[in-house]
């Protein structure tokens, strides 16, 4: 089957992807006269012009001024290939290309679909799970956007256009080579590569494209623990309301913090039982994704390779048994692991705001944490001192 597959393909002439486009509703795209691009052309670059004009109406007079044919043959030698081709050359000089991305946009998001799962001892399970949360990203952008303004596909010297009114989805979009979309009025760009398989590469590049992101990943949720991982949405079986009054005073100082805090990180400790974890999941479900966070809940490993994504700009973790990972570096447990440094540097800022790129993404990021644990004994002090941990509560009380 991986033979027949390969020379199904490989062996495709070109001319019969260009069929293929026309059988699945694209149209060749034709340049049009933009009086303006031309009265440009005329004033930056007159010389040109004039040479190109004179080249084409010299070339075509010598077909129609032939001595050694009849008029008529004169007359279907511009029919030529050759003429045309000279015809076409000097039309695509005059009249301006397609519209097509402006690569200077700082904002650039992009996946490959559909994302393939490795699991192994070498694969990182955080590595596919962010991977999946961009593709979901990617896709909810796309739907937002809606149907583009324009849609083209260059292949064979020819451009192509497919006509929007047609357009359905892009599982249905013909791609041969590489095709452009454009949303005029957000002024974003969708670039699509196909590869083997069926894959392709969607890249989304624009201005700004904050707000789009933050409609598409409003109420994301991912979880991750083991090699089990999941993204959706956020469940909580108990709401807020149901908890004993000293904690639902103490969440009214959580959500005042996080309302005016860029970064904030919050200790909750107590038995077993105390609803430790479900009062997270209340807080993320009531607080952070009406506020537009993306929430991550994270297990001990997850949270040893994790880096916020930075085309996010509202982000919640919620890292439950905190004690056995910010483990206090002077016991010897502690001492073979990193996870501590890791949390710390976390907590600090250090881990993603220490350098800046050209798009500032990492200086308009918001973070909160919230962890869980049965006791802060077990914790590192470092991880204790005020700036890193904001808040902190005794969960006393049994939950049911």
């Amino acid at each position: 089957m991986e033979f027949e597959y390969f020379s199904r393909y490989d062996s495709t002439p070109k001319n019969q992807n260009r069929q293929s486009l026309l059988a699945s509703g694209w149209r060749p795209l034709q340049r049009e006269i933009n009086w303006q691009f031309l009265w440009e052309l005329f004033n930056q670059d007159t010389k040109e012009l004039t040479q190109k004009t004179l080249n084409l109406a010299s070339g075509m007079a010598e077909i129609l001024g032939r001595n050694n044919y009849t008029w008529w043959a004169n007359i279907l030698s511009l029919a030529s290939e050759n003429t045309r081709y000279e015809i076409e050359k000097f039309w695509h000089y005059i009249t301006p290309e397609p519209q097509s991305p402006d690569y200077r946009y700082k904002d650039v998001l992009n996946t490959e679909t559909p994302i393939l799962q490795f699991v192994s001892r070498n694969s990182i399970p955080i590595d596919y799970v962010l991977n999946r949360l961009q593709e979901i990203t990617v896709l909810r952008v796309l739907n937002v956007l809606g149907r583009p303004d324009i849609i083209t596909q260059h292949y064979l010297e020819r451009d192509f256009y497919y006509p929007v009114e047609k357009f359905v989805n892009w599982e249905r979009i013909d791609v041969v080579n590489t095709v452009y979309a454009y949303w005029s009025q957000q002024d974003v760009w969708l670039q699509i590569e196909a590869y083997d398989r069926g894959r392709r590469q969607y890249t989304l590049m624009s201005r700004d494209m904050s707000p789009l992101i933050n409609k598409a990943t409003y109420d994301l949720a991912v979880m991750l623990s083991g090699y089990q991982s999941r993204v959706g949405k956020v469940h909580s079986q108990f709401p807020i309301r149901t908890f004993p009054t000293d904690i639902q005073s103490f969440t009214d100082t959580v959500q005042q913090a996080i309302l005016n805090q860029k970064q904030l990180a919050v200790v909750v400790h107590g038995e077993p039982g105390t609803g430790k974890t479900a009062w997270t999941q209340a807080v993320a479900q009531e607080i952070l994704v009406p506020l537009g966070f993306v929430i991550f809940i994270l297990d001990h490993d997850a949270i040893a390779n994790f880096v916020p994504p930075t085309y996010l700009e509202r982000i919640c973790i919620i890292i439950n048994e905190a004690d056995n990972l910010a483990q206090n570096r002077a016991s010897e447990v502690a001492q073979y692991n990193n996870k501590t440094e890791h949390i710390l540097s976390l907590l600090d800022g250090t881990l993603y705001q220490s350098v800046i790129d050209d798009t500032g993404i990492h200086s308009k990021q918001r973070l909160v944490v919230l962890m869980t644990c049965n006791t802060t004994e077990r914790l590192d002090p470092a991880m204790l001192r005020k700036g890193r941990v904001d808040l902190m509560y005794e969960f006393a009380q049994r939950f049911v």
